[in-house]
Parts: C-alpha cells; sequence; structure tokens
C-alpha cells in the first residue's frame, strides 16, 4: 500500500472528525449485492452440499456453484417463475429447499436477500483477487448537524456506514489522547513524554500529518506490522516441542518489517 494512501486510511480510522472539517450528513442508498460477499456465502452453506461440484453427490442434475448450472433454475429473466425462488420459500416438507432434514435453515432475511438477487439479474461474480482494481464511488453527502465531520473520502464512506447503522461519531479525540491512540496502534507502543509534549507544543495544520508520517517511517511500525504475518506463518527462532534447536528464519523476518 502506497504512504499517502495509508496516511489517508490512517486519517479516517483515528481521527474522528475535526472541528475544521464539514458538517455533514451522508444520503445512504440502498446497499448494492456483491455476489462474493453475500450470496455466495448463503449458497455454500446451504445449497453446494447437494448441488454443488461433487458430481457424485449431486442431486437432480443441478448445480448452483456455477452461473450456467444454475439459470435454469433461477430464471432470472422471469422471477415470478424462478424453480429456485419457490423452493426456498416453501413451506411443503417434500418440496421445500434446503430440505428439513439437512439441518440447514434459510432466515427470512436471507431468503429476501436471494430473491432481490435474482430479481436484479442474478449476476454472478469472480474472486475478489481475480478483477481488476476500480475506486468505488465517495457517497454522496449533504450538510447538516454540527458533530459529523468529513474531511476526506474516507470520512464520508465511514458515516454512511454509521448512518446505515443510526450510529453517531464520537466526538474528535483531544489531541493527548490521538497521539497516544495513533501511535499505540502503528507501533504498538505508547508515545513517550517527549514525543507527546512535542505533539502538543506543534500547533501547525500539518502537525497530525508529520506525526503519522514519523511513525510510518519508524522500523518499530515494521515491527508492528509484521506481527501479524509472522503469527500467521508460525515464526519462531527455535523448533520448540523436544528438541528446540536453532532455526535461520531471522532473514525473512528482517526482510518482512522492512517491506513494511
Amino acid at each position: 500500500m502506497n504512504r499517502p494512501l495509508l496516511r489517508l486510511l490512517t486519517y479516517g480510522i483515528l481521527l474522528g472528525g475535526s472541528a475544521h472539517g464539514l458538517a455533514v450528513d451522508v444520503i445512504a442508498a440502498e446497499p448494492t449485492i456483491d455476489f462474493n460477499r453475500d450470496i455466495q456465502p448463503l449458497l455454500s452453506e446451504n445449497c453446494y452440499f447437494c448441488h454443488g461440484p461433487d458430481a457424485g453427490h449431486r442431486e437432480g442434475d443441478l448445480r448452483l456453484d456455477t452461473p450456467q448450472g444454475a439459470a435454469a433454475a433461477l430464471h432470472a429473466d422471469a422471477p415470478d417463475e424462478s424453480e429456485f425462488l419457490k423452493r426456498i420459500r416453501s413451506t411443503d416438507p417434500d418440496g421445500q429447499m434446503p430440505p428439513p432434514d439437512s439441518n440447514r435453515l434459510l432466515s427470512s432475511e436471507q431468503i429476501e436477500l436471494l430473491e432481490r438477487w435474482v430479481r436484479e439479474g442474478a449476476q454472478w461474480g469472480t474472486h475478489w483477487s481475480f478483477r481488476p482494481l476500480s475506486a468505488p464511488s465517495v457517497p454522496d453527502v449533504t450538510p447538516v448537524g454540527e458533530h459529523v465531520f468529513v474531511r476526506n473520502p474516507i470520512d464520508a464512506f465511514v458515516q454512511s456506514q454509521l448512518q446505515a447503522q443510526s450510529l453517531a461519531a464520537s466526538p474528535e479525540a483531544d489531541r493527548r489522547t490521538l497521539i497516544r491512540r495513533v501511535t499505540l496502534d502503528l507501533t504498538g507502543l505508547p508515545p513517550t513524554p517527549a514525543e507527546v509534549e512535542a505533539f502538543l507544543s506543534d500547533t501547525s495544520p500539518e502537525a497530525y500529518e508529520r506525526l503519522v508520517d514519523r511513525l510510518l517511517a519508524s522500523p518499530t511500525y515494521g515491527e508492528r506490522m509484521a506481527w501479524d504475518w509472522l503469527d500467521a506463518a508460525r515464526y519462531a527462532d527455535s523448533n520448540g516441542y523436544q528438541g528446540d534447536r536453532e532455526r535461520t528464519m531471522w532473514p525473512w523476518r528482517d526482510w518482512v518489517v522492512r517491506a513494511f
């Protein structure tokens, strides 16, 4: 991730608004259905066992794990004739899907989501890693109130989600809390008293930006960010358990730190 983008994300997450920002209310549109996020998990959990990739266990010669296999059952061009929707809405044990004896059950909200997906055309999707990167549209905002502020696009996305959940933004942190929060988040360590005093004494509009830049340039930031990667790979300097022999893994550890 490039430094300007990371800095922007840090502002949006940690700053929590600013008294110099623009008071806004975000116009929240109905969330767009994302196949990978919203639909595929429901199909995978409730349908693929009997209508998935395993030909030896597939029933009714119906596949719901591919758009070609599912097209006939979904009938997205005429949703009222969709056998898929009829089955997931059915209360008849002989026709209901998933079957009552499968120990799987779709909630009313999940059924509504699947129905909306079919009625909107049953758009499929590939895994996010195979899709080209694209910038999402920034939510529209209109001024209102005095405690909600947007200073950059990240704030607009945050405010749209807050509004969608009927939540209000927290008040802006005081400067002493702010340096402690961002330093702990980016380095895993609290700021020193000297660093706190230096930040409090810096009254320029760029004070917070300089603080974030200093933290991102610190080797301690690399160590903090590398932690999760090393933990996921079960990093250790020795074999542990019985022999506990030394392992020469530190070059990779240092490479990850330097990469960040």
